[in-house]
């Protein structure tokens, strides 16, 4: 993917998407449009959100020594991933309940993703049906959390294969709930339940209120979680019925084994922070894994992917390593491939970008952040990612 100089900020957008100029603006602007409580469950971490923080603040710790006067003009960042080419280094992370902050949020997301040929990667904790998406962008992967119990595993695993996705990723980093308290106190819950509050927040922002969340119900009823299990799962609304997230204390590598025995299309395996945790999924047979912290919204505390991510490639023996954890810049992407990572992954902007603006808004925040990568790559000296090495960044002075 190589835009035209300038083409992120020109083109048929409406108003509100050419103030857009880089994906933190789509925060604010997200703020602005959606309902505090469904604001707060995206932008926010747990508990003191220093794993969140982490996540930004590693980045700054390193700094670029570009090379100067070399021909750049035959620049690309096309991108080759389990022997497919992708227009980008870079995909869409998996996102729960997206179609409730965006009309559709999951297709739009995928379609995006389709039409600018980068891979999307499906929530479990999605609203609207993996089958549906598998349909509309055949390329998207699937993300699950596994259920606790092996007959469901089975028969979820089985669900994904008969859908047609050809890439499932097991999120791994959720053995417990975590506690998150922004969302407590910006009203959220799963389900949501009635209330005078939450009806004010969604009267107060009526652009979410008509063009999503009515024309959800007038069209499709109810959002219903569908996809966490084989079956349907809970509304996103209701009063008194408790979302069932299963038990998932005693899953272990043996559960891994057996899904690995029964699926037969590419395995990845997201939420490895530790090199012993690599090596051991390599062993297991995975693809590959994706190191993360889960976006600092599960153990705070836990270090950003970024700073063990070079021991990890070194143990990976082979096995492909993607990384995420907030990234908003291409040259975030960039220093993220020179310590090792083979793709990228970005969440929370693509979301926000969907919510203010469906499908153009996220293909604007697409074509925002590939600009940037085009534009950091022709500035750093180079023509491809894989000249993208440790030996052109540099480990600041008191980074730990």
């Amino acid at each position: 993917m190589k835009p035209e100089p300038g083409s992120a900020a020109r083109g048929k957008h409406s108003r509100r998407l050419r103030r857009i100029l880089s994906l933190d603006d789509l925060e604010a602007a997200a703020r602005r449009h959606l309902p505090r409580p469904l604001f707060g469950y995206i932008v926010g971490g747990t508990e003191d959100n220093a794993a969140c923080e982490d996540n930004r603040a590693v980045f700054s710790e390193y700094g670029f020594v570009p090379r100067v006067l070399t021909d750049v003009s035959g620049r690309s960042q096309a991108t080759r991933l389990f022997g497919k080419d992708y227009a980008a280094p870079f995909g869409i992370a998996p996102m729960g309940i997206s179609a409730l902050m965006a009309y559709r949020g999951d297709l739009v997301l995928a379609q995006a993703a389709d039409e600018a040929g980068i891979p999307m990667i499906m929530s479990g904790s999605s609203l609207i049906r993996l089958e549906d998406v598998a349909e509309a962008a055949p390329g998207s992967w699937f993300q699950a959390y596994l259920p606790g119990e092996p007959p469901r595993i089975r028969a979820l695993v089985e669900r994904v294969e008969k859908a047609g996705f050809g890439t499932l990723l097991l999120t791994v980093d959720t053995a417990v709930l975590a506690s998150r308290e922004n969302n407590v106190r910006t009203g959220f819950s799963t389900p949501l339940k009635p209330s005078l509050r939450l009806a004010y927040d969604g009267a107060i922002r009526p652009n979410w209120l008509v063009n999503t969340f009515a024309r959800t119900l007038l069209r499709h009823g109810m959002p219903h979680f569908e996809n966490s299990y084989a079956e349907r799962g809970a509304p996103i609304v209701a009063q008194n019925i408790t979302r069932d997230l299963g038990l998932r204390d005693h899953l272990n590598w043996e559960h891994l084994k057996q899904i690995r025995e029964q699926w037969k299309g590419r395995l990845i395996v997201k939420g490895i922070l530790s090199p012993e945790d690599a090596r051991i999924a390599r062993q297991q047979g995975v693809d590959g894994i994706i190191v993360s912290n889960h976006g600092g919204r599960q153990l705070d505390g836990a270090i950003s992917g970024l700073r063990t991510l070079p021991e990890i490639v070194s143990e990976s023996g082979g096995m492909l390593v993607m990384f995420d954890g907030g990234i908003r810049r291409g040259t975030d992407v960039l220093k993220a491939i020179a310590l090792g990572a083979d793709f990228v992954f970005v969440g929370r902007p693509f979301l926000y970008a969907a919510a203010i603006g469906g499908q153009a808004g996220v293909q604007h925040a697409i074509n925002l952040l590939a600009t940037e990568i085009d534009q950091d790559m022709g500035l750093m000296g180079i023509n491809s990612l894989e000249e993208m090495g440790p030996d052109l960044l540099y480990r600041k002075t008191g980074a730990q």
